[in-house]
């Protein structure tokens, strides 16, 4: 598992990273197995995402990942690329600017690239957080999913 090199333990750790690079997280496979897994998980059992046979003359020259699937490693990546001290609690607040540039074919390696686009505080002591996570494409010139993850985080006071 990959260890993050970005550690917050404030609001005011969080505020002062605007800007930053949080570097990547490992590859991961977008296996045929882990897209059958999410259609059964949505009830998303189109043929792009679960046919290989159908597929293979798709426009996409085989399965593909849904795109929400790729959104969702997010939720992945992020603890890959920022680590925290003192959290009481942190929570996901949604998403803005979601986009899909690339589709992710089936065996395909994926890993996270992040940075801090905002902060600012908010009431209780807490900051809100924007980190925008790209899925990049092992080998692709476009990522797979590019996406504004909001978060508000509460620390414990020093």
């Amino acid at each position: 598992m990959h260890t993050p090199t970005t550690c917050f333990d404030s609001v005011a750790s969080v505020l002062a990273a605007v800007g930053s690079d949080l570097g990547t997280t490992d590859w991961v496979s977008v296996t045929q197995a882990r897209i059958n897994t999410f259609a059964d998980a949505t009830g998303d059992h189109q043929w792009i995402h679960v046919d290989p046979e159908r597929a293979k003359d798709g426009p996409f020259g085989g399965c593909v990942a849904h795109g929400y699937l790729t959104l969702s490693l997010a939720n992945l990546f992020l603890p890959q690329l920022v680590s925290y001290q003192r959290l009481k609690m942190g929570v996901n607040y949604g998403c803005d600017k979601v986009r899909f540039p690339a589709p992710v074919k089936v065996n395909a390696r994926v890993r996270g690239r992040g940075e801090v686009v905002a902060a600012e505080p908010v009431k209780g002591d807490g900051v809100q957080v924007t980190v925008r996570i790209s899925v990049e494409i092992e080998g692709a010139d476009k990522p797979g999913c590019v996406v504004d993850t909001i978060s508000r985080l509460y620390f414990d006071q020093v």
